[in-house]
């Protein structure tokens, strides 16, 4: 199965829910970047390319990786396991083992169909 880079839309979404997890609104972004607000939709709705210089504004207000912008929208197993290995890194030793057990079970189940 071909890997698709992420789409604008998704990467888009990926920027809208950074900000809202930040609780700023587009204005405030906007204003960061010194672009209008409008622009800042535009690139949440995936209509306009994000350019790398914006991208590293944009992971600086939003205090994260650049990459993180990008492989969150991914369906690169790569990307996807980076993911996973983030969200358990904060995690008790024994809940980890716990999350592990139950993704062998799905994928064991879902590989079987």
């Amino acid at each position: 199965m071909a890997h698709k880079h992420p789409t604008q839309a998704q990467i888009g979404r990926m920027i809208a829910k950074h900000r809202s997890e930040r609780n700023l609104t587009q204005e405030e972004v906007a204003e960061r970047l010194g672009i209008g607000s409008e622009a800042i939709s535009r690139l949440e709705r995936g209509v306009v390319e994000l350019t790398v210089v914006k991208l590293m504004q944009l992971a600086d207000i939003f205090d994260c990786r650049m990459d993180e912008l990008l492989t969150e929208s991914s369906n690169r197993p790569n990307d996807q396991s980076q993911m996973i290995a983030g969200l358990l890194s904060g995690l008790k030793e024994s809940d980890r083992a716990f999350i592990l057990a139950t993704v062998e079970q799905l994928a064991a189940h879902l590989g079987s169909k």
